[in-house]
């Protein structure tokens, strides 16, 4: 699953694919993590915009207090989930990023990587939204993010995120069948693992 990324300058890096930034300013995070506030882009009828929503996706049914909130989605179940199966098809958005963490599992530690795209451009991740929350949609690893982890998050090139975000389309399909986004990644260092640290020293390789 995905548990933390970074994202900056989030207006500057959406300007060609939204019309307006709603309550969205130009800023540096890189430790998002659950239950903040972050940038995604949302279609609305007059265009696209930027806008913060919360991470992770409480259901509406879900009467128990400490319910988790759910922050990530697979793309090979969504379509059934009941948390998730309406949203898929009414109410789609994109995550903004730099890029994303995951730790590599071995028998005594967990060791943290940092997940970009090859070409340093934007990442673009698929994901649902409900009542300001959002959630991300995961899929199996490509083969060389396999051996640090075997999930990774849904990642589309730019020009395809209008072709997701219309409700017209089928979007768990196309989803499985577009273009994948080719990523690279290093080790960092575990200051990474306190959410409270915030700092670009946090991506630099080790």
């Amino acid at each position: 699953m995905c548990g933390r990324y970074v994202i900056t300058n989030a207006v500057t890096k959406t300007k060609n694919i939204v019309k307006t930034a709603i309550n969205v300013q130009d800023s540096d995070n890189y430790n998002a993590h659950p239950y903040q506030n972050l940038p995604v882009v949302k279609k609305y009828k007059n265009g696209n915009t930027v806008e913060n929503l919360k991470w992770g996706i409480i259901p509406s049914w879900a009467k128990q207090k400490d319910f988790k909130a759910l922050i990530n989605a697979r793309l090979e179940t969504i379509d059934e989930k009941v948390s998730f199966k309406k949203l898929i098809k009414t109410q789609r958005c994109v995550v903004v990023a730099d890029g994303f963490y995951e730790w590599k599992r071995t028998k005594d530690n967990k060791i943290p990587y940092y997940f970009f795209r090859n070409d340093k451009k934007t990442i673009f991740i698929a994901a649902i939204y409900d009542e300001g929350q959002f959630c991300m949609i995961t899929e199996e690893a490509s083969q060389n993010i396999s051996e640090i982890h075997h999930r990774q998050p849904v990642i589309l090139y730019e020009k395809d995120i209008d072709k997701y975000l219309n409700i017209e389309h089928f979007s768990s399909t196309f989803l499985k069948e577009c273009n994948k986004v080719s990523l690279t990644f290093h080790e960092i260092s575990k200051d990474v693992n306190k959410p409270t640290n915030n700092s670009p020293s946090l991506i630099q390789q080790i």
